[in-house]
């Protein structure tokens, strides 16, 4: 009874929780056919551990069975195509490829353009960098020369005044030498 307890356990827990409803509900078992499509059957193996098997039968296309719908068969009723209807189809894909032709035209100039636009702002941008460089270097050479005009000034003027300095103690000089002799 406890082997027959722990099998079903354990085989409870290997269905998925739709399967078992489904046995709860329809305890008759229905047939291995899932689907038939017009050229092959789907059936359904028996559950694996690791998820669900199929199998897919194809049938063969000469099996004429009664059973078995059968497909249209378009190609016997196909009609002749007209001189008109391929000179429609001729002019149609004509217009097609003259609009694709407009469209990729269209998608270049608009690049082309684009690209006009991106050449145009980085010489603007290269030009403004330019001119505030050159301002700046202007500047700096202007602060220059000013800053070595001041100094040459400044030191000419310690010049000049070293200069009336010694005079004066030349001339101081020589009043004390008379007068001491």
């Amino acid at each position: 009874m406890e082997n027959t307890m722990s099998a079903y356990s354990e085989k409870l827990k290997e269905m998925s929780m739709l399967s078992l409803i489904c046995s709860c509900l329809y305890s008759q078992p229905h047939h291995q056919t899932i689907s038939h499509f017009e050229d092959m059957e789907v059936k359904s193996l028996n559950k694996r551990t690791s998820g669900q098997a199929f199998e897919i039968i194809l049938n063969s296309p000469t099996d004429l069975s009664p059973d078995r719908p059968q497909s249209l068969n378009l190609a016997a009723h196909k009609k002749e195509p007209s001189l008109e209807n391929v000179q429609k189809k001729l002019d149609a894909a004509e217009e097609r490829r003259r609009s694709l032709e407009k469209q990729i035209l269209k998608q270049l100039s608009e690049k082309r353009e684009h690209e006009r636009e991106v050449l145009n702002k980085a010489h603007e941008v290269n030009d403004n960098y330019s001119r505030v460089a050159e301002e700046k270097l202007n500047h700096k050479m202007e602060v220059s020369n000013e800053n070595r005009t001041a100094q040459l000034t400044a030191l000419k003027q310690r010049l000049r005044e070293k200069e009336l300095h010694a005079a004066e103690v030349r001339r101081n000089k020589e009043l004390q030498t008379e007068l001491s002799g």
